[in-house]
């Protein structure tokens, strides 16, 4: 049985082989060796066995993969994979975005800056949310956080309607 095992692993048929080795575990309790091997194997067709997610393609793949990292509290695989991000698509906004607020927790306020000032040319609507996102709590004090995050004059609903033509309609 424990040879049947080895060959399906061999053979990389993790399934019959993790199968034959749980049937040794079971049936050979007071083999302590053999047990140790079969335990060794087992874990190694299990580890095999386990769906492998697919890796990130596209710049949202990678910002979600970095929100995931982050969430999870791994700062360094979160800031590689928004790395790849911006990489991959130098106008993603929210790539950008999720680079201020990793660099920000890792206090590096001018890298922050410099992201947070890139995602909110490329969307103004992050002006707001930087406003209120308590990782960005670190940038607040910062002058240049205040010049990002205060929107323009031509950004206000006001100003943009006195911009726009007008245009006289008879009656």
């Amino acid at each position: 049985m424990y040879e049947r095992g080895l060959q399906a692993l061999q053979r990389r048929d993790f399934a019959a082989s993790a199968d034959a080795l749980r049937l040794v575990i079971e049936r050979y309790p007071d083999e302590r060796e053999l047990l140790e091997r079969a335990r060794l194997y087992l874990k190694v067709c299990e580890r095999e066995l386990e769906p492998k997610e697919p890796a990130p393609k596209t710049a949202s793949e990678w910002v979600y993969a970095a929100t995931v990292a982050l969430n999870a509290g791994d700062e360094a695989t979160a800031l590689r994979h928004v790395q790849r991000a911006v990489a991959e698509d130098p106008r993603h906004d929210h790539a950008h975005y999720m680079h201020a607020v990793i660099v920000a927790r890792r206090g590096d306020i001018s890298g922050a800056l410099d992201h947070l000032r890139q995602a909110v040319s490329l969307n103004p609507e992050n002006r707001s949310l930087a406003r209120q996102d308590p990782e960005l709590e670190s940038l607040r004090e910062q002058t240049g956080f205040k010049s990002i995050v205060d929107a323009p004059a031509s950004d206000s609903p006001a100003a943009a309607a006195a911009l726009r033509p007008r245009v006289k309609t008879r009656r």
